[in-house]
């Protein structure tokens, strides 16, 4: 998997206060001019070393995690400037930038086991961050940064032959959640491994979406679309896209209505998808759609770097 996650950085700390290691949450509050990473970023470090997440790619990382180690032994936490106006003149930023950081030493272990609880549940979730500690965010205070956290992307594929599977693999070493449906027919799709083969197409697949959903079709026998598509559409997520030409498209969504299909449904559909227009060849498609899809993903789950934020986010609250 090469997919950035932050719920690796929050089972670090988890792990830790399970083995009974102390650790510290760092978050990335403010920039001054470039930076490679984007307001919200998080490492965590462990009193043993052990840490997770980056700033820079590899430039301040060893001073953080001296810096992190530094405030659980003063058991206070600080928040300190990297680069451009910081202390630590020995320290430079490549993009020349200056980043602030906050150090929390000692994060509540309970509160951060419901956020990765709720993020396996598929639900959002919300901290309240400052030198003192962690807080759920519906608890009010200063001088403290709210963290949104959402669940990964996940994507539903339905299509033929190696559209689909080239998507699929594509997905799949980036690091998503992949559940792909290919008509029984299709040999090629049959051979790859976690395909769901499709027996007609009046029997529906039990689809379930959420805020963090993608679903992309790939057919080109459009056919398999006229019972599909309404049955995604009716899937809440946050992509709903399928292959074609714009041609293609003004007749999908011709029938789409003539079926009755409400406009809000109508409008959510997206044709001609990926970054690349005009693609021809299977592994050119799939890393189009891929970062069509990451691009969308990321903003509308208010990910560090990216405007918006994510969709129907909760506070982090135990049994909901």
């Amino acid at each position: 998997m090469i997919a950035d996650d932050h719920r690796s950085i929050l089972r670090l700390l988890d792990t830790g206060a399970a083995e009974g290691v102390e650790g510290v949450l760092v978050t990335l509050t403010g920039i001054e001019g470039a930076s490679s990473r984007g307001i919200g970023t998080q490492m965590a470090v462990l009193a043993d070393g052990r840490h997770a997440g980056s700033f820079s790619g590899g430039c301040i990382e060893a001073a953080v995690i001296a810096e992190a180690r530094e405030a659980l032994a003063a058991g206070t936490g600080r928040t300190v400037r990297y680069g451009v106006g910081s202390p630590y003149l020995d320290i430079r930023l490549p993009c020349g930038g200056g980043i602030d950081l906050v150090f929390t030493p000692r994060p509540d272990a309970d509160l951060l086991a419901e956020v990765l609880a709720r993020l396996e549940q598929r639900q959002s979730a919300a901290l309240r961050i400052s030198e003192a500690g962690i807080a759920r965010d519906e608890v009010t205070g200063t001088a403290t940064y709210v963290r949104t956290y959402a669940p990964p992307l996940r994507l539903v594929a339905m299509g033929h032959g190696e559209d689909l599977t080239a998507l699929m693999r594509l997905a799949r070493a980036f690091g998503l959640t992949v559940e792909a449906y290919a008509p029984e027919t299709d040999r090629h799709a049959a051979a790859e491994p976690g395909v769901i083969a499709m027996a007609s197409r009046t029997m529906l697949p039990a689809l379930t979406g959420d805020a963090w959903t993608a679903f992309v079709f790939l057919f080109h026998d459009h056919d398999w679309e006229e019972h599909l598509l309404p049955h995604a559409l009716a899937q809440e997520g946050f992509y709903h896209g399928a292959v074609g030409s714009a041609r293609t498209h003004r007749a999908r969504l011709d029938w789409l209505r003539a079926a009755g299909m409400a406009q809000a449904r109508l409008d959510a559909l997206r044709g001609g998808i990926g970054l690349i227009p005009a693609t021809r060849d299977p592994a050119t498609l799939a890393v189009s759609i891929l970062g069509e899809l990451v691009q969308d993903y990321q903003a509308c789950a208010g990910m560090p770097g990216w405007t918006g934020h994510a969709p129907r986010a909760a506070n982090v609250r135990t049994g909901r």
